[in-house]
């Protein structure tokens, strides 16, 4: 059964770089052309700094894995302690949503959030997933997103109905996408894309090989990371149709493309590349060649 079918089913990136990263806001160039940074993307490298709107914004801590909440109000990162943070878009008025307890490695927080279904009495949620090494063992945790030292609790992963246990540890890179609270993540062991669908009950499986995954805004599409010919190259398996299609949409890829985004209308690809950030637009005959937009190199995100 098809991902799709499966939830139609459940419910139908140093002030001394200042300079370089202003120029993110109209200029980076792959060709002699002029390109314009697409709106609302923005890139942390791991330091203090995150590019908005062209401009480097000193978030006044270590910012790592930067993620945006829908509305683009609130950014949601790890920092220098390790300790998961939410804050506003300028880095002021941080809220240590939960605090590291010592041990452990976090990452890659990714924003939860539905509003209310009263017809099936499911409550709205707000929340953060994140992927939490503890002791050697890497799985996924929850916490509400409004929590100030709030406790992580672990995610629950279950399987599809007949098609066996999911893997319950060495899961990383969650990231929720659509209304209905779904979320894909990648597993270091078997190599695999896996979703995860939270709705009216929660319940999964591997979708495709792969790593570092992002479900697109209206869930029908999945962008990930696959090697080819030992260079790491972006593939869109869409869910659409009665069969899942997995396409390479960077098969002229000659280095290595990772840490691939979703636009908030889902037309648009940014991802990370040795030599900065790039995009791909979706065409009326798939996705178009890929196109620098930023010479800075770091993790995109897409605010609101």
């Amino acid at each position: 059964m098809s991902a799709r079918n499966r939830r139609t089913t459940a419910a139908v990136t140093t002030a001394g770089a200042a300079a370089l990263l202003t120029l993110c806001g109209t200029a980076a160039t792959a060709s002699a052309h002029t390109v314009t940074v697409p709106r609302g993307l923005t890139i942390s490298d791991g330091t203090r700094h995150v590019v908005i709107n062209g401009k480097s914004i000193d978030f006044g801590t270590t910012v790592r894995d930067l993620a945006w909440n829908p509305t683009g109000s609130k950014a949601a990162f790890v920092d220098g302690h390790g300790d998961l943070v939410v804050s506003n878009p300028d880095g002021s008025h941080r809220v240590t949503v939960a605090a590291n307890p010592g041990g452990q490695t976090w990452s890659h927080p990714t924003w939860q959030v539905t509003a209310a279904d009263r017809t099936n009495q499911i409550p709205a949620k707000n929340n953060l997933i994140f992927s939490a090494k503890i002791h050697g063992s890497t799985v996924l945790e929850g916490v509400k997103a409004t929590s100030n030292h709030g406790k992580p609790t672990k995610i629950s992963l279950n399987g599809e109905p007949g098609d066996g246990n999911v893997p319950q540890t060495n899961n990383t890179w969650p990231n929720v996408g659509g209304s209905y609270g779904s979320a894909v993540y990648e597993n270091t062991h078997t190599g695999e894309v896996y979703i995860r669908d939270d709705y009216l009950r929660q319940q999964g499986g591997a979708l495709t090989k792969g790593s570092e995954p992002a479900l697109s805004p209206d869930n029908e599409e999945v962008v990930f990371v696959r090697s080819v010919h030992g260079h790491d190259h972006l593939f869109v398996e869409d869910f659409g149709g009665s069969t899942n299609v997995v396409k390479d949409v960077t098969p002229n890829a000659t280095t290595d493309y990772t840490e691939p985004t979703w636009s908030p209308n889902g037309k648009t690809i940014a991802f990370r590349a040795p030599t900065g950030t790039y995009t791909i637009t979706k065409t009326a005959h798939g996705f178009g060649k890929p196109v620098k937009v930023s010479k800075h190199t770091g993790l995109p995100a897409y605010r609101g």
